[in-house]
């Protein structure tokens, strides 16, 4: 409300009162000298009046106070009215961002309750893994046997097509048993071996002290060199006829060979000077991919060369067609020079003689005699088949002769 209006109408209210009490005042001094005059009636009577005097000015002083008043509330109201619509607006706009925040908030939680289910999954998935690992050899080596064709498959080989498995072979040290032997454009083929303990890996993962992991890892080193030196001594390269000399071991992870090669560092050396390559699931990926890549531009290679030969094919059968239509085209011109000269002998020997019969009146019922005008037209010759002998087909230029009969 505004100080000034609420001043003013405290002021008018004091004036009034100040008003209604001088009236009082004066009407009781009257009542007073009346009274000495003429009595308690008149006293009376003049106390009524004031009384309703000063109800009347009170009355219209309420009146001017409420109509004020009600001024005063509508120049309030209308200058509130945009702040107060604003404020409806925030809450408006307050409303709508607290529930989009919750529903981000129950998105975000759902999506943290499925990632957090996803990671217990994994971590029962990977105790499981590791309890398996550790039941010993004979599992550790199908999760490697797995793991190796699942990187083949992976680069895009197939079985048998493409590499096979479990194959046996025989040796001076008698029958051997690789794990994979994958087959190379040109007949030739390399072996990959999968078997490697990770029982001393696993024990370094639950060591309670650094020596003791310490130790884990070195014979978990000391077990991969020993797996190394056996397989060299296998000596695969020996047992197949088209075979490069070295053999692949594949450790199915990244992690158990760095372990290893950090307590070895001549690791790789030791094993290149034996024949055999040390590769894991990412680099034996990447040799795979390499031998795919010969098979597809091996197979390219044949392609082209059936395609060169049906090429030839082609041009043969197309050479012997061109001929034919040679000699279609001969045979159409004789037949055109042949009926130009029957016709030429028609109208001199025989049509000549036939239109005498008009010049001596013949009734030759309406039917008249027309004209027979020779063929100009000549057939196309084949100017781009190239023809050395007209009774033989063109020579391919692939250094081989056509035949000359239909195929």
């Amino acid at each position: 409300m505004n100080a000034s209006l609420i001043f003013a109408i405290v002021a008018s209210a004091a004036a009034v009162a100040c008003l209604v009490w001088a009236v009082a005042e004066r009407t009781l001094r009257l009542a007073g000298e009346r009274a000495d005059d003429g009595g308690a009636a008149a006293q009376a009577r003049a106390v009524q009046s004031a009384i309703a005097a000063a109800d009347v000015l009170v009355g219209r002083v309420s009146e001017t106070f409420t109509s004020q008043e009600a001024l005063v509330q509508a120049k309030l109201e209308a200058q509130l009215k945009p702040v107060a619509e604003t404020l409806k607006k925030f809450e408006e706009k307050v409303s709508a961002a607290e529930a989009a925040r919750a529903r981000e908030a129950g998105g975000l939680k759902a999506q943290i309750d499925q990632l957090l289910a996803a990671s217990t999954a994994t971590q029962e998935e990977a105790r499981r893994l590791s309890a398996a690992l550790r039941r010993g050899a004979g599992v550790q080596g199908r999760w490697g046997e797995q793991m190796l064709r699942n990187v083949l498959e992976m680069a895009g080989m197939t079985s048998p097509a493409d590499f096979e498995e479990q194959l046996y072979v025989g040796g001076e040290a008698g029958a051997l048993r690789p794990d994979v032997v994958v087959r190379l454009p040109g007949g030739g083929v390399f072996v990959i071996d999968a078997k490697c303990s990770l029982n001393a890996y696993l024990e370094a993962q639950d060591a309670a002290d650094e020596t003791a992991r310490e130790g884990a890892y070195a014979r978990h080193a000391a077990s991969v060199k020993g797996h190394m030196q056996a397989l060299a001594a296998k000596a695969y390269w020996d047992q197949f006829e088209a075979s490069p000399d070295f053999v692949a071991m594949f450790i199915p992870g990244d992690a158990f060979l760095s372990a290893a090669a950090e307590r070895l560092p001549d690791l790789y050396t030791q094993a290149m000077e034996r024949r055999v390559i040390l590769v894991t699931p990412s680099s034996l990926f990447a040799l795979c991919k390499a031998v795919v890549y010969g098979w597809r531009v091996e197979q390219q290679a044949l392609n082209a060369r059936e395609i060169a030969g049906l090429g030839r094919d082609l041009y043969k059968r197309l050479a012997v067609m061109g001929a034919h239509v040679a000699g279609l085209g001969k045979a159409l011109g004789s037949a055109v020079g042949k009926y130009n000269d029957f016709v030429g002998s028609l109208e001199t020997q025989v049509l000549t003689q036939a239109r005498r019969f008009e010049a001596l009146k013949v009734d030759h019922q309406g039917v008249e005699m027309g004209e027979l005008g020779p063929i100009e037209a000549a057939p196309r010759p084949l100017v781009k088949l190239a023809v050395d002998n007209p009774a033989e087909p063109a020579a391919l230029t692939l250094g081989e002769a056509a035949p000359t009969s239909a195929p």
